[in-house]
């Protein structure tokens, strides 16, 4: 089981005060330190944590993967298509929410998100989009040309009820089984912390969890190295 770590929030940092500290750069060499796979980034449309600059600077420092998350606008794709990381990940994202708070719907933008798939793949650029566990929106992800999914977790991770928390892990491990069965790659991450996220990684079928707030709030009391290293051993076990 691999762990990705998402840096948005080291840029959220640095904005509320202005400047150039902390660096996004420089945490992410961190957390390749401790044993992170990769480093996620997500730059929005109205850049409130992630900027361009940022991007370009992750792409030439980090060794790992970066898996740039991005809306699919024209504007985004031409960045994206710029910068070349090693993949990106198509995301929902409207302006007023906090932080991504559904997966795609494919069937609804299935034209877009084809045509956008198809445009990554002329520049060998593999694609993953960011899905509920469903196996229609697994099955039009397959259908369309996506190399992997990442299964949203929040409703898992937000759940307070144990029976229902069963249940959405349950359609977790169908959907992650599914998707491998039809060979696409299969990430999963959103609202997984130090406490939920055993069972996530317990599931055979996921190769990688990105996880970002739990991990930088960690580290500011036990420092990012820490924070990093405390979560491989949990994903790992």
């Amino acid at each position: 089981m691999r762990l990705a770590i998402n840096i948005d929030h080291i840029a959220t940092l640095r904005n509320a005060r202005g400047g150039t500290e902390p660096d996004p750069t420089e945490a992410a060499r961190i957390c390749e330190a401790a044993g992170a796979s990769g480093v996620v980034c997500h730059l929005r449309e109205d850049r409130r944590h992630i900027r361009d600059a940022d991007v370009r600077s992750l792409r030439q420092s980090i060794k790992g993967k970066l898996d740039l998350e991005m809306g699919a606008t024209d504007e985004i794709v031409r960045i994206a298509l710029d910068i070349a990381p090693d993949f990106v990940t198509l995301v929902p994202e409207h302006r007023r929410e906090l932080t991504t708070e559904d997966g795609l719907d494919v069937r609804a933008n299935k034209h877009q998100l084809e045509g956008v798939i198809k445009t990554f793949h002329q520049h060998k650029i593999p694609v993953s989009l960011f899905i509920n566990p469903l196996r229609e929106q697994i099955d039009l992800a397959h259908e369309i040309g996506s190399d992997m999914i990442e299964i949203h977790t929040g409703e898992y991770a937000e759940a307070r009820d144990t029976h229902k928390q069963y249940e959405l892990l349950a359609q977790i491990r169908r959907g992650a089984a599914h998707a491998k069965s039809l060979g696409l790659g299969v990430n999963a991450g959103h609202g997984l912390d130090y406490l939920n996220v055993r069972p996530i990684a317990a599931i055979p079928a996921i190769d990688e969890l990105s996880i970002g707030y739990a991990v930088i709030v960690r580290s500011l009391f036990v420092g990012l190295d820490n924070a990093v290293r405390e979560m491989l051993a949990l994903v790992q076990q």
